[in-house]
């Protein structure tokens, strides 16, 4: 058994009572029920670029529509990262909330985004990725081979969880046997109750945050003083643009948790949301079972169904005119990818995962511009092998009970898939 559609977990009749002023789709217990799609559907008909006054957020524009999306995230310009960080959080001045929203390349403008990220990117240029296809391979491999036929367990946590480690442990050329350290790092950077609306130990998350700087100035220092490797601390140490900032402790450990958290994330909750879809529409798993090489395009289908990161923050630095809306210097402006990768005037039966659909690689899960997600072709080959060694081994990964989703409006993260293997 599969999550229900997005499409049936709220009373249509609510969202159509609600005014249209009143509506806020931050609130994190519609990703942790999985409710949010008529609220989306309904903006994204009759408001797809929509102001909300007043939030635990405070004030916000919402943009949802694929079209309105892309003009904003295509358009640095005037969409700054840096002014207001990324996330729909409005960043304090602790330096455990600056280093968790803001201080990375991710959340700079031009040039100075530009420069730092160039430092890492070869790391998941082609040529690496070309050799890093046959470790990928084997782990996962490794991992399949070890799990329970016939005994019910978790995805996330045995294989989602797991293979993730073991990539992010490569990429940092991080210890092995403490990899899980990095999963549980990236989970404290992206839980705030501004995100979550749950109640968050801020003691215990900043004890968390200062641990990983703590490792990872370690790490820095052994990798400044070695000669450069091909890891992605060592990249940052020796690089040009990001050599010197070890002075600037924030600034540093604000890159790795950037890096941590974008390898985290869309890999994992793409394995567990990908699996959960198949389940949910059983009539695409015989279509994948019958036809192996669609492996690659239901990749993307996913990515686009699964929507790893639920949202990205602007500011506005002017006046500017969207669809309609004047959006005033210095608004917080949220690009909902989730709600643009279910926009019907774009994918055809958008809230069905179809393996086959022509256009999947239109999604927006990786954002576009110059903010998108540099390690896209690293995720898409994870993803990609998985299944492929999947498929080798079992006819079918049957959920078997109730998915768990976290509250959370930021990522959308899945905390529990119950399976059980069925052997070819």
């Amino acid at each position: 058994m599969g999550s229900t559609p997005a499409s049936a977990m709220a009373p249509t009749s609510n969202v159509a009572q609600t005014p249209l002023s009143e509506i806020d789709v931050s609130q994190p217990h519609l990703f942790r029920d999985d409710s949010w799609g008529p609220w989306f559907e309904r903006l994204r008909r009759e408001d797809p670029v929509h102001f909300l006054a007043d939030s635990q957020n405070g004030a916000f524009w919402s943009v949802t529509s694929h079209d309105m999306v892309m003009a904003v995230d295509t358009n640095h310009q005037v969409f700054s990262s840096e002014v207001g960080g990324i996330a729909i959080v409005d960043a304090d001045n602790s330096d455990e909330q600056q280093v968790a929203t803001g201080a990375s390349f991710i959340s700079m403008d031009e040039p100075r985004h530009g420069e730092q990220r160039r430092t890492v990117s070869p790391t998941v240029a082609p040529p690496n990725l070309a050799n890093l296809e046959p470790l990928i391979r084997s782990r996962a491999a490794d991992i399949l081979d070890h799990l329970p036929v016939g005994e019910t367990f978790n995805w996330v946590e045995e294989v989602s969880v797991e293979l993730t480690a073991r990539m992010l442990a490569t990429l940092f050329d991080f210890p092995y046997e403490n990899r899980r350290d990095l999963i549980r790092w990236s989970d404290v950077t992206t839980a705030v109750p501004e995100t979550t609306g749950e109640e968050v130990d801020m003691k215990a998350r900043h004890e968390a945050l200062m641990e990983c700087a703590g490792v990872f100035m370690g790490l820095w220092k052994e990798r400044a003083a070695a000669a450069p490797k091909f890891d992605l601390i060592s990249m940052l140490a020796h690089g040009e643009a990001t050599k010197n900032i070890e002075d600037d402790p924030i600034t540093m450990l604000g890159n790795i948790l950037l890096l941590i958290v974008g390898g985290n994330d869309t890999t994992r909750n793409s394995i567990s949301g990908g699996l959960v879809a198949l389940n949910q529409y059983p009539e695409e798993y015989e279509k994948l079972q019958a036809d192996p090489s669609l492996i690659p395009n239901m990749v993307s289908e996913m990515i686009r169904w699964q929507t790893p990161v639920i949202h990205m923050r602007r500011t506005a630095l002017e006046d500017i005119e969207l669809g309609g809306k004047t959006i005033r210097k210095d608004d917080k402006v949220i690009m909902w990818y989730l709600s643009a990768n279910r926009d019907e005037n774009v994918f055809e039966d958008a809230d069905r995962l179809i393996i086959d659909r022509h256009n999947a690689r239109r999604h927006v899960s990786f954002g576009f511009g110059v903010h998108r997600c540099m390690g896209n072709r690293l995720a898409e080959m994870q993803l990609t092998i998985l299944w492929e060694e999947i498929m080798k081994r079992f006819r079918k990964v049957e959920v078997v009970g109730p998915v768990e989703r976290l509250p959370n409006n930021f990522i959308r993260g899945i905390a529990t898939v119950p399976v059980r293997l069925q052997p070819l």
